[in-house]
């Protein structure tokens, strides 16, 4: 029999729960731009333009309240649909545990897991929002994933390293 195969709408996954240790603070929601924009709104806004109409952002309950204040805030007004995931270090799947003395996240494949529900079986693209990609990347990953016809199939981006270091040094 003929199984007719219903894809969802691309999602932009963003990750947002560092704590900014090396930094020295929370970057993803420091001001870079002459209207407080943090990186991430320059990011949503590419994305957005590149054809994504829907974008989860995990952070973790610790800065919830400084991010809904300043960047949470601005998102009220974007065109898009913007969900939450938390990001905690005890969402873990069953027979996992965490070890003795960790208390940063796990890595990125944690963080889509906390993610899950709010994906919600879309396929999707992962970024960090404290780095900044340019349109062109997310037309690339939302072209990629909206022509893709193999549930199975996954793409990365790549980038040559010299292009992406600042001319000030690393």
């Amino acid at each position: 029999s003929w199984r007719m195969i219903m894809f969802k709408e691309p999602v932009l996954v963003v990750m947002a729960a560092g704590m900014g240790s090396r930094y020295g603070g929370l970057k993803q929601i420091d001001p870079m731009g002459s209207q407080g924009e943090a990186i991430l709104d320059y990011s949503l806004y590419d994305a957005y333009r590149a054809g994504f109409k829907t974008a989860v952002i995990i952070i973790k309950e610790a800065i919830k309240n400084d991010f809904m204040e300043t960047v949470g805030k601005r998102l009220e007004k974007c065109p898009m649909e913007i969900r939450y995931a938390y990001q905690e270090l005890s969402m873990l799947p069953d027979g996992y545990s965490i070890p003795e003395g960790r208390t940063k996240p796990w890595g990125t494949t944690h963080a889509v897991l906390c993610a899950k529900d709010a994906i919600d079986g879309a396929p999707f693209m992962v970024l960090n929002a404290d780095d900044y990609y340019g349109v062109e990347s997310f037309q690339v990953g939302y072209n990629a994933l909206k022509n893709n016809t193999d549930e199975n199939q996954c793409f990365m981006i790549g980038y040559e390293v010299g292009k992406t270091v600042s001319d000030h040094g690393s």
